[in-house]
């Protein structure tokens, strides 16, 4: 039985993989955190027929009081790096949905669970259709040296570019950078218009109305083009499987991994 936590379990994401893991064979869940419903029960606040299940407000409450295997982290940036390196000091497991986090925040946190002989599993989306755009997004830029990223979300997100787009742009850097045939740094006009460079990566960040979360990858060469793009409605649900996957496989190897894919079959 795997003892899970959720940080941030009451939000939009954290809240459907909550009730996920209290459905789920082969899991318990224990706790949560969450600061709007500190002092809380969550099998109430989320409908559930079970005992109390406690909720927290800091994650160093959580580590005194419950007895967990594995942190779930879907919280936000500021506090997720904290959250994470706390409880890899205490050995345990932990599988980060949360965005934000930089390739910086990456290494610290590769370096504290090697340190402390655990594991970490850390996706920018955990939807399956998000996993396939990324493995055939990695095969298109082995043939295709020309691609950019365009990341679509709500006027809402405070974070760009999403966790997804950040970690797809980690990926396909490491197959090849991009070839760009006009250096940015030469473009006339505004150069902020030709998007930021992520890992040597451009990427173009639209935040409007209307929009979840969406990604198009287009590859470019010449007299043709390719386009791989992934559109998420507006339910939590298409994360739960891929999440659930990733609890059961965080402990079947040291270290560090980014992205679901490292863990699945294909």
């Amino acid at each position: 039985m795997i003892k899970v936590f959720i940080a941030g379990a009451t939000g939009w994401a954290g809240s459907e993989l909550s009730k996920g893991v209290y459905h789920q064979a082969g899991m318990e869940l224990v706790g949560g955190l969450s600061r709007s419903q500190k002092g809380g029960n969550l099998a109430e606040i989320l409908h559930l027929e079970s005992k109390e299940i406690p909720v927290f407000e800091t994650i160093e409450e959580a580590l005194e009081q419950v007895d967990f295997d594995v942190l779930v982290e879907f919280t936000k940036p500021d506090i997720a790096k904290t959250n994470i390196l706390s409880v890899l000091k205490k050995g345990k497991r932990v599988v980060v949905g949360t965005s934000g986090l930089t390739d910086e925040d990456y290494t610290e946190i590769n370096q504290a669970a090697n340190d402390n002989d655990t594991s970490v599993l850390a996706a920018g989306n955990f939807a399956i259709t998000v996993v396939l755009l990324q493995k055939f997004a990695e095969i298109a830029a082995k043939y295709i040296p020309h691609y950019e990223i365009i990341d679509f979300a709500s006027d809402s997100k405070i974070d760009a570019p999403s966790g997804t787009v950040a970690e797809l742009a980690y990926r396909l850097s490491q197959v090849q950078k991009p070839e760009i045939k006009v250096p940015i740094d030469n473009t006339v006009g505004n150069k902020a218009t030709r998007g930021a460079s992520i890992n040597g990566v451009q990427v173009h960040s639209l935040r409007l109305p209307g929009h979840v979360i969406s990604v198009e990858t287009i590859f470019g060469l010449p007299d043709e083009k390719l386009t791989i793009r992934h559109d998420a409605g507006t339910s939590a649900e298409p994360y739960v499987k891929g999440a659930l996957l990733a609890i059961e496989k965080v402990g079947t190897f040291k270290g560090l991994k980014r992205g679901l894919d490292t863990v699945m079959e294909f």
